[in-house]
């Protein structure tokens, strides 16, 4: 199972510009979390925190009970290892070929013979689709190609993490598709923790466990899909539906003035508002279950007493048959009584 990573009041700065100021979350082992928010709300700096790139002004992120803000060098290099990063570029050395690519990180850390690499390298990428173009050069393959080649080299050091920037970032819709399934695959068969940094609303809504959100400096929520896709906060709402309405504005949070002006210049309504839970992707036929989602229904579980008795019911309603069997269960035990 992969590791747990939590985070505590963290706060950034780059001189007198905050980024963010008290960050606090658990990252699920074994699930896949989702980190939206407008641009330049510091969601690239935020992965960058987690693995040490960046130090922060205040705070802790403890990976499995070590903290890398303050733990030595030697114990954070050792940390590291642990993550697997994917940018949005795939980062991809353009003058080797795939299997070079792919196979540098084990030639720099690892004192693995080529034989060794050779098995390692081909596994990693026949896992994200990418088996027989180990010769090819990153100029001669499509932008999708590139990430799952980024994706393979991150998973060559056998990473418990995997933190992803912008995965759809010049990819149409049908190539992202393609790569969001290659993560729930991942996650189905190797049960790794796994960040994704996005933009990509349809992205948010099928792929992940948990959704957070960064906005004005802070993080506004985290937890599971379906506490966030069923919540009625201003700011949610307004992002998943891609509305003018709300307080998000073209560069930062909207003023008082500026936001009762457009209440009454804007007219939405014949807009469809997009809320509520959609199917999340499944592994594909062959994979094995994903023990991930389990350990979410479970956290769902015990949470839903805690949540509106509107949301908790839109929530059972789109439950899958044995979650809706389970969970009604505990209602009718008292369990579940607001």
């Amino acid at each position: 199972m992969g590791a747990t990573v939590e985070v505590e009041r963290l706060t950034k700065s780059f001189g007198r510009q905050n980024i963010w100021r008290d960050v606090t979350l658990t990252l699920p082992p074994g699930e896949i979390s989702a980190l939206l928010g407008p641009s330049g709300t510091g969601k690239s700096v935020f992965l960058k925190t987690l693995i040490g790139l960046i130090k922060p002004e205040r705070g802790f992120v403890h990976v499995d009970g070590v903290d890398i803000v303050s733990c030595k060098e030697k114990d954070l290099q050792e940390v590291r290892k642990r993550f697997g990063v994917l940018f949005q570029d795939g980062a991809l050395f353009g003058s080797l070929n795939l299997y070079d690519n792919v196979a540098f990180p084990l030639r720099e850390h690892t004192r693995k013979t080529e034989t060794e690499i050779r098995r390692i390298v081909s596994d990693k990428m026949e896992l994200v689709g990418l088996g027989g173009a180990g010769d090819k050069l990153p100029g001669q393959i499509s932008g999708g190609m590139r990430k799952r080649a980024g994706l393979a080299r991150a998973l060559v050091l056998e990473p418990e993490i995997i933190l992803v920037d912008e995965p759809d970032s010049g990819l149409d819709p049908v190539r992202t598709s393609y790569l969001a399934q290659t993560f729930i695959d991942l996650n189905a068969e190797l049960d790794m923790t796994i960040l994704i940094v996005t933009h990509n609303i349809e992205l948010a809504r099928r792929l992940p466990d948990n959704l957070g959100m960064l906005f004005n400096r802070q993080l506004v929520m985290f937890g599971p899909r379906e506490v966030m896709l069923t919540c009625d906060v201003p700011v949610v709402e307004q992002f998943l539906n891609g509305r003018r309405l709300g307080p998000i504005g073209m560069s930062e949070e909207k003023d008082a003035a500026t936001a009762a002006l457009e209440a009454e210049t804007i007219d939405e309504s014949n807009e469809e508002l997009i809320r509520g839970l959609v199917p999340q992707m499944k592994p594909t036929p062959g994979q094995p279950e994903r023990v991930g989602e389990k350990r979410r229904a479970r956290r769902v579980t015990e949470l839903l007493h805690t949540l509106p008795g509107a949301q908790r019911a839109e929530i059972l309603a789109a439950a899958p048959t044995e979650e809706v069997a389970r969970w009604g269960a505990m209602a009718r035990a008292g369990a579940l009584t607001s």
